[in-house]
């Protein structure tokens, strides 16, 4: 089948957000004059990717427009294709100040947002000249993520302007975050689930990140949903995949990833749980922490070293280097609210690279549930130090059982998640949806 001309929405290409990672994964090797993709501007920045997609339109101020007096404070936007830096190979981005950023997220934002006004605050609409570019690109379907009310909108906007077949891919179940947050928390979920599943009924498909989210947005909305989580390029992440199960003199547990309060509790809990492990046991045990800045926090524990990012084609060796690989969650009620149906990108990263995996994670998440039902990794539910104590010894005195994991893992990767099972799928789904939608017109 030839490949569809795709339009997406509100998701640029990147190798850093769930989002991002995963529609690189799921669009690459599709020809690249067949892709576009609209979204906001602030989402655009030095990591969006050019080699998958070059063709960019960036939602402005022309389309999306703060009311007064934030109209004075917010960042103005230029409406269009965005310019592309052929030097350096990447986009031209507009130069931010640290001191805005930082006002604007900790301080502004946030108070926005708990007296409820900042889902009233601003509309986004289709400007003249996006509705031109749109007729000039003329694709064949739409995939669409978003994270956002704005987003939600501009997806219905958008299918119902140009009258082609619409997918949506839902990665976090956001909408139910809403309720708790700000004065009026209650009410926006309200208007949002309204005008989500306003724009769940414009689409043909629609697509979830996990299994149990399927399920979930069945019995909550109504419509099928079928599962797309992050595919993996095997050759490349299995090329250092570990052959062996033996702990050397020193245990290395390692997390790679992005830091947050909730994960930083999560992490602090395994140092903890090290701290008394060293005290107790022979072999010595660390933790180390693959994440951009150094958390202040660690320098109360021994067990903890701090290595930052790494090149990305070092990943596989580093993730197969270590003895264990640490998959943590945040446990905070409002955290889990949204990551309940979630699916980490790494989780399939790290099941072909062949190191035991220790998940700890609430019981009702869908991590949680996809690791006990295949058995690819050691799982703790409870948030205590003692319960991740004992599941860490029976994951180091056990060979077998870090043998049995890392097989069942290395399997489930090859089963369901190799890109080029997954992407043939994913291509087939949208390029049937395109025909039927050109039979209909025919008939």
């Amino acid at each position: 089948m030839p490949f569809p001309k795709v339009l997406i929405l509100n998701q640029p290409f990147n190798n850093v957000s769930g989002g991002g990672i995963t529609l690189s994964n799921l669009f690459k090797g599709w020809k690249k004059d067949h892709l576009a993709v609209v979204c906001l501007g602030n989402l655009f920045n030095e990591k969006t990717q050019l080699d998958i997609c070059d063709k960019y339109y960036q939602l402005g101020h022309k389309e999306h427009v703060w009311k007064f007096p934030l109209s004075l404070m917010k960042r103005k936007y230029p409406s269009g294709t965005i310019k592309i830096d052929k030097k350096k190979e990447n986009i031209e981005t507009i130069k931010k100040s640290p001191l805005r950023v930082t006002l604007l997220n900790e301080y502004i934002n946030p108070a926005l947002n708990w007296m409820g006004v900042l889902n009233w605050a601003s509309t986004i609409q289709l400007s003249p000249e996006l509705k031109v570019w749109l007729d000039e690109y003329n694709p064949d379907v739409i995939y669409a993520q978003a994270q956002r009310r704005e987003a939600v909108i501009f997806c219905t906007l958008v299918q119902r302007y140009l009258k082609k077949p619409m997918v949506f891919h839902m990665m976090d179940d956001w909408l139910e975050v809403l309720p708790g947050s700000g004065l009026i928390g209650g009410y926006w979920h309200k208007v949002v689930d309204r005008e989500f599943r306003e724009m769940l009924a414009t689409c043909a498909r629609h697509f979830s990140i996990s299994e149990p989210m399927a399920v979930a947005y069945k019995e909550r909305y109504g419509f099928t949903f079928s599962t797309y989580h992050n595919p993996i390029e095997l050759s490349f992440w299995s090329k250092s995949q570990r052959r062996t199960y033996d702990l050397g003199d020193k245990i290395q547990i390692l997390y790679a990833g992005r830091m947050g309060l909730g994960i930083e509790s999560s992490l602090e809990t395994m140092a903890k749980c090290l701290d008394e492990l060293n005290k107790e046991l022979t072999t010595p045990i660390e933790l180390v922490l693959q994440v951009g800045k150094k958390p202040d926090w660690i320098e109360k524990y021994n067990c903890i070293v701090h290595r930052g990012f790494v090149p990305y084609e070092d990943l596989p060796s580093r993730f197969a280097e270590a003895d264990m690989l640490f998959l943590p969650y945040d446990f905070t009620p409002s955290a889990n609210a949204f990551i309940k149906y979630s699916m980490p990108t790494k989780a399939s990263e790290y099941m072909i690279c062949g190191t035991p995996i220790l998940v700890f994670a609430p019981e009702d998440t869908a991590l949680v549930t996809y690791a006990q039902d295949h058995h690819w990794a050691q799982v703790v539910t409870k948030n205590e130090v003692k319960a991740l104590k004992n599941g860490l010894m029976e994951l180091i005195n056990n060979k077998d059982l870090r043998k049995k994991i890392s097989e069942s893992a290395i399997k489930l990767a090859e089963e369901r998640h190799d890109a080029s099972k997954v992407r043939k799928q994913f291509k087939d789904e949208l390029s049937e949806l395109v025909a039927l939608d050109n039979k209909v017109k025919t008939s």
